[in-house]
């Protein structure tokens, strides 16, 4: 049954990425100001497209949505953009 993507699934992951979302925000690495808006701007873009399939019942797409999203976190994460330390939430080196 893990391999079906629910609407339970989706509020799980949908969950964690914007928790993950809100704590980038606060851990700006001071040197990396502009790249950090613009992975800021494309998880919050494919945020909303994962809630606009969501809201469609098209769990497929929100799912990917949400995984691109977390996808531009983690990158940022391990570029050092960001200075994270929580190893549930982010791919810390």
């Amino acid at each position: 049954m893990d391999n079906i993507i629910t609407e339970a699934k989706i509020e799980k992951y949908f969950s964690l990425t914007s928790k993950a979302l809100a704590e980038i925000r606060q851990n700006i690495a001071k040197k990396s100001k502009r790249e950090a808006k613009e992975i800021i701007d494309m998880v919050s873009n494919y945020l909303s497209d994962a809630e606009y399939f969501r809201g469609k019942k098209d769990f497929v797409n929100a799912f990917a949505s949400i995984n691109y999203a977390h996808g531009w976190i983690d990158c940022g994460v391990r570029l050092g953009i960001f200075n994270v330390t929580d190893d549930k939430l982010f791919t810390i080196k």
